[in-house]
This record gives C-alpha cells, structure tokens and sequence, in this order.
C-alpha cells in the first residue's frame, strides 16, 4: 500500500472529532493533528487514535497551518481533511492505482455537504482538491485554501475514488454567522494584499450570502464574473448560480432573465436549468418554467440534492396549483417522495 498521511487541523472541535478520527482509523494511514488552541476535550480525544500531535500558534492563516501540519507527516503523499468532515467511501486499491499513474497531480476528492431543507437532510456536493505528493504542492490563501503547485506552474487533477460527509453545515446559525464574519475579514485582507482574485470574489459573495447580506453578495459575484474564469470549474459554475440566486433574492427578475445568455455553456449540470426555471417562474413564463423543471428532472450531472428530482417536481406543482391545474399539482407534489412542502400542499389539496 502506498503510505499516507491524513493531516487535519483542530481547535475546539470535541464535536465532530471522534466521528472523523474513528472513520479513518480502519484503513491505516498515519493521522497527524495539528492543534491552533484548543480549549475543550479535542486533545484528550484525539489522542486516543495518534500520537503526531503538534501545536501552531494561529496567525489568521489558513494555509500556514495545513502547510505545518503537513510538513510533520512522515509521508510524502497527504490528504488534508477537517474535523467535521467523514470518510464514506475509500477505494484504496482504486486510489493507489491513480496516485501511482498520476504522481505530480492533485486528487480531487468527493465532499458531500449536509443540511436540512423541507424538513429533510438534502445534500450538497463538489469535488475539492485535497489529496496531493507535499514535494510537489503546498497551500496557499489565508482562507479556503487552496493546494497549489511549488514552481507555480497550472496544476493538473484527477477524480480521487473518495467520499467525505461533511456536517459543518449542522451548526448553529449564530456560529455559521460568526464563521462567515471570520471569512470575510481574511478574504477582504486577502483581496488587498494580493489584488483582485475571482476565487476569492466567490467565497467573499458565498460569506455575504450567509450572512443575507444580498446586496455585497452580488457586488462580490459582479467583481469575480466581470475576471476571466474558465467555466469548467466548478467554482465558476457555482458563482454564475449564486449570481442567479442573488439577483432573484433581490427581486431583479427581469435582470435574471439576463442568465439566458449563458444557457449554452452552464446548462450542463441540472442546477443551472433548474435555476433558469426559478427566472423564468418569477417572472411569470410558466411554461418556459415548466420546460426548464421539466429537464432538471432528467439531468444526472448535479450539485445541489433535489434540483433534478423533488425540488423541481415540486415547483412544477407550484406552477400547476396557481394556475388551476390541480389533478397536475398533484400528480407533481406525489413525484416529491416526501419533501415537506409538497406533503403540505398535497394536505390542502
């Protein structure tokens, strides 16, 4: 088995860290925890699984951290994981042989997000480079960073066979506020250090998102749309939907109409199209809406849980209730497979 080394920084994390660690320990790999000041249980319980435990002053720098952490690895090649995210599927035989054809690339790993919409846990995925040979690449940004190559040449990637849940998502909205008030500051610093950065514009907009600051969000959107991006990343694809979103939060329907034009180059994953039919509902298309929910519905490639199935069955039903047509709002509220609001609409009809 090629030798690895899962490096994972700490602090405060008693919550979530015993699931990670527990989830890790079957398949062998060296664990090294670097700890920025904990003051809960995260130590006692960490050293129950490893005893590379190493301390770093916190200096408001993500990567300064991951970079320490894994330059305590005995292992060349590293896997970089937080406390609240589990393994749930690892394909070692699978993950040897692509790290063996694909020595100086960056493994993109699978990370599945849960949250709670409708009174059901949906989930969110998207693939993050995280699995990388240390001689090669190092992090870099203060904040979401990311693995970046030592000589400053592009990075190339592949599809690592691995799956992580990640529950962050499940705390509480008083500490997703303070964690988005935290981003902000360090991208902000880091926009003025560094200059204009369209990755960044996206993770500033997503912050302002959370915090339902809407307004800031789009300007942030606006500034990293208005760079050159590559629509291949997944990123990009993510920004040009929250752009979506951010204009129909604000009630700039007619200016969502404008997404139209892009239709051609995002409309190949099910959260596009299903966001144009949100543009097209709210603003009064409804067969145009319906078209768009229509072929959400038959899409495989997604991000977000639900855009191709109970999501866009439900606002099909939506359009079908208001405009009279209910034995249709039904038969789509049915399609929902138990998503609350549909059973709710179901109870009126």
């Amino acid at each position: 088995m090629i030798p690895i080394s899962v490096c994972i920084i700490a602090k405060n994390e008693e919550k979530h860290i015993e699931e990670c660690l527990r989830r890790l320990s079957p398949y062998g790999f060296e664990i090294v925890l670097t700890d920025t000041g904990s003051t809960d249980k995260t130590l006692a319980i960490a050293e129950a699984y490893t005893d590379r435990i190493y301390h770093f002053d916190w200096c408001n720098d993500f990567s300064a951290a991951r970079n320490f952490c894994i330059q305590k690895a005995s292992h060349d090649r590293i896997l970089s994981l937080d406390c609240d995210e589990y393994i749930e599927n690892l394909d070692i035989p699978s993950l040897e042989r692509c790290m063996e054809q694909y020595p100086d690339r960056t493994g993109r790993i699978l990370i599945r997000s849960r949250f709670l919409r409708g009174g059901r846990a949906a989930y969110e995925q998207t693939r993050v480079s995280r699995l990388a040979d240390r001689r090669y690449f190092h992090f870099t940004g203060s904040v979401h960073e990311q693995l970046e190559r030592r000589d400053g040449s592009t990075k190339a990637v592949y599809d690592a066979p691995v799956t992580i849940l990640h529950v962050g998502y499940d705390e509480t909205e008083a500490d997703m506020r303070e964690k988005s008030r935290r981003n902000i500051v360090l991208l902000e610093a880091q926009l003025e250090k560094e200059g204009p950065d369209p990755y960044l514009y996206f993770q500033l907009g997503q912050s302002y998102r959370r915090l339902g600051d809407a307004e800031k969000a789009l300007q942030s959107f606006d500034a990293g749309l208005s760079m050159e991006v590559d629509p291949g990343l997944d990123y990009v694809k993510t920004m040009v939907e929250s752009y979506g979103y951010t204009l129909l939060d604000l009630k700039h329907t007619q200016e969502a109409l404008g997404l139209a034009e892009l239709y051609d180059v995002f409309a190949k994953r099910a959260d596009f199209v299903f966001l144009m039919g949100l543009v097209y509902m709210n603003n009064g298309l409804f067969d145009a809406a319906i078209a768009e929910f229509q072929k959400a519905s038959t899409m495989e490639d997604f991000s977000v849980d639900g855009v191709n199935s109970y999501m866009a069955y439900y606002n099909i039903g939506v359009i079908y209730e208001c405009t009279g047509h209910i034995e249709e709002a039904r038969e789509y509220y049915k399609k929902c497979g138990g998503y609350a609001p549909a059973e709710e609409r179901l109870k009126v009809l």
